[in-house]
């Protein structure tokens, strides 16, 4: 190996990333091979093993890690947890319960995800939920004549009001004049 039994042992400390794919690290008594960068709990140094290759690891007996990976070339769990987030929002964000609960299952904190997500897209889950709401609303208003009250309904809105108070916050004017406005431009 190219590297000494203490270096690969701090870089699986510190779960350093700059070491990924140059050296995994096993735990002899779980049977689970790592990524250095691993986030799972450190293990006793005297339960470590190193090899240069996930196969040289599986050969030895020892299962990938489902948290990090290693098995997989380019992992990126953060962005595979953003990415679904972002299509959970897409397929839910006019059922509050569905999506709340579809949330739950990620197994991740909301402030957590908050900051992941953000980093990812720009903005939080709310905002993007909020701007998806929004955009669903407009073009309700303008393509359909369906009562605003059922728009409301639909994009997850429990009363008018909230819908009122919330589509005024995001466009400046309610959902009527909004719908009048667009057909007087027609």
């Amino acid at each position: 190996m190219q590297f000494t039994d203490d270096e690969m042992w701090k870089a699986t400390v510190d779960c350093d990333t700059s070491y990924g794919g140059k050296f995994f690290y096993a735990v002899k008594t779980v049977g689970v091979y790592c990524r250095p960068s691993c986030k799972s709990r450190t293990p006793l140094r005297k339960n470590v093993c190193y090899f240069e290759t996930p196969q040289e690891a599986e050969k030895a007996g020892f299962r990938p890690c489902k948290r990090c990976r290693p098995d997989l070339s380019d992992y990126a769990p953060v962005l595979e947890i953003v990415r679904h987030t972002k299509e959970l929002i897409d397929g839910y964000y006019h059922n509050r319960e569905g999506l709340t609960e579809k949330m739950k299952q990620l197994g991740i904190s909301s402030g957590h995800l908050t900051a992941i997500f953000k980093q990812q897209y720009g903005m939080t889950p709310i905002q993007y939920l909020r701007q998806l709401q929004t955009e669903y609303a407009k073009k309700m208003l303008v393509e359909t004549d369906m009562p605003i009250i059922d728009i409301a309904f639909d994009i997850g809105f429990d009363s008018l009001s909230a819908f009122y108070t919330f589509f005024r916050k995001h466009t400046g004017t309610t959902p009527k004049e909004y719908r009048i406005n667009k057909m007087v431009q027609k």
